[in-house]
């Protein structure tokens, strides 16, 4: 029997999510844990320590060493955190996959106050993401912004320091680590949209492999799926990156598909927000029409600068 590679970043959440990977493959297809090899992967996003995402290249940078191993055939497949997915892939590649969507809300982590809103005037509120920046800076522009980088770990770490009084992280992740005990509140979707695919474990396969193609198949949720494609599309219309802060959030209740997406300046300003509903089986087509909706209401110049 031969061994599915399955890469991944090294990170503890990352190899969390490869196991449960390895997990629901073991289940589906009644095989050994010896029949699967994790393969951790250090990639540009990891060792890229000292400044924004934004300003070093963007999502790429967390999957671009992984697609290589994939496209090369070090590895089989590659299991990725779904918001940290760029929206174009290499040719040969494609997110095939999705696992049962997590929790898909932020989670705030307070030291000094068990609320985001209960901080005291100017406190400090750390995090990497442009999104999560504008966010807190509209709900109170007195806070000082922070960078955060690193993993789960290393900013609970920060925070400990004393760097920061709060942060604010992936609910998914925390839950996915065993780490529910350090949230202090959870963020409402309405008042704090998620990121695109945040929450939902992405598998990453060569296109036209067909053996790996039926063991991924039997793991797929297909609910999951859909939202994703609404997000994603979404994202691409906007030509989302980590450099413009975007969020939106899809839901499938049986046949239909429910959508709420938001794009705001980074300085939380100016904000634009979309929501609209349709069939589950048309979620590509309703994320691209939100983006459209949404850029007519923002107008042309909204993006200018962001960069």
């Amino acid at each position: 029997m031969q061994t599915l590679k399955i890469g991944t970043r090294g990170s503890p959440l990352a190899l969390a999510q490869a196991h449960e990977t390895r997990a629901r493959l073991m289940k589906a297809h009644g095989l050994p844990e010896q029949a699967f090899e994790v393969v951790p992967i250090s990639t540009s996003g990891d060792r890229i320590q000292d400044r924004p995402l934004s300003e070093a290249g963007g999502k790429g940078l967390f999957t671009k060493e992984i697609e290589e191993a994939l496209l090369d055939g070090r590895i089989d497949i590659a299991v990725h955190s779904s918001k940290d997915m760029p929206t174009v892939l290499p040719d040969g590649l494609e997110l095939s996959t999705f696992l049962p969507r997590e929790d898909a809300r932020d989670a705030f982590i307070g030291k000094t106050a068990k609320r985001l809103a209960d901080l005291p005037p100017g406190a400090r509120v750390g995090s990497s993401s442009l999104r999560r920046q504008a966010l807190i800076r509209r709900m109170r522009p007195d806070f000082e912004v922070v960078m955060f980088r690193g993993n789960v770990q290393t900013r609970l770490r920060k925070l400990d320091e004393g760097v920061a009084e709060g942060t604010i992280l992936a609910y998914a992740g925390l839950k996915r680590l065993g780490l529910e005990s350090v949230v202090t509140d959870l963020m409402p979707l309405d008042d704090f949209p998620p990121a695109p695919g945040q929450g939902a474990i992405g598998i990453e396969s060569r296109v036209g492999d067909g053996a790996v193609a039926k063991m991924l198949a039997a793991i797929h949720d297909v609910p999951t799926g859909q939202a994703l494609a609404c997000e994603r599309a979404f994202l691409a219309a906007l030509d989302g990156s980590c450099r413009t802060p975007i969020a939106g959030h899809a839901t499938i209740s049986g046949e239909k598909l429910s959508f709420a997406g938001l794009i705001i300046s980074p300085d939380g300003t100016e904000a634009h927000e979309v929501k609209l509903d349709g069939r589950a089986d048309d979620a590509a087509e309703i994320g691209a029409e939100a983006a459209r909706t949404v850029r007519a209401k923002a107008g042309a110049k909204f993006f200018d600068g962001w960069a």
